[in-house]
């Protein structure tokens, strides 16, 4: 395999590698996808309201951890609670008490990561199964923070690409 460095920014980057450990840790594809982008936007939104981006909320949606059908829940992924609930497809996470779709995720990551997807993918899953879950569940947050791509700081990262390393992701995993 070639080294291979993929211009992107963060948020795709959190949201697949957010879905991989999501899976690793017993969610199916589709929740984990779900998961994976309910993960990337509780992220996006805590950094614009601390770049004065976005205002900050009046009143949080604190969901209780009842698993009947259509009431929501927190499953925590890379350490970060997000809102989810039963559907009859399965578990998915919400924004703002919806269901995400999956398909969306699946053409959202499609859309940014383009042909690499599948290679990206593949080393991120390989980081992944490189840890038990329980020890996955605790260091996956920090192994994103090792390998995302370099932006600049403050309002000037926002949105920036910067370069993932794919040859990096695959050395976190010996």
């Amino acid at each position: 395999m070639t080294a291979k460095k993929v211009k992107i920014n963060r948020a795709p980057v959190l949201t697949l590698w957010a879905a991989v450990v999501a899976e690793r840790l017993g969610y199916d594809h589709e929740a984990a996808l779900t998961l994976g982008k309910g993960v990337a936007g509780l992220n996006a939104q805590a950094k614009g309201r601390r770049l004065g981006i976005f205002e900050e909320s009046k009143e949080e949606d604190r969901p209780s951890k009842t698993r009947k059908p259509g009431e929501q829940f927190m499953a925590t992924v890379l350490g970060r609670p997000v809102p989810a609930t039963n559907t009859d497809q399965g578990i998915r996470a919400t924004i703002k008490g919806k269901a995400i779709d999956p398909a969306s995720v699946s053409r959202y990551l499609e859309d940014k990561f383009g042909p690499d997807l599948a290679e990206v993918q593949a080393a991120m899953e390989t980081l992944a199964n490189a840890y038990p879950p329980d020890q996955l569940a605790t260091q996956a947050y920090p192994l994103y923070e090792k390998f995302r791509p370099d932006i600049p700081e403050g309002k000037k990262g926002w949105g920036a690409k910067g370069e993932l390393d794919l040859d990096y992701i695959r050395s976190l995993a010996k």
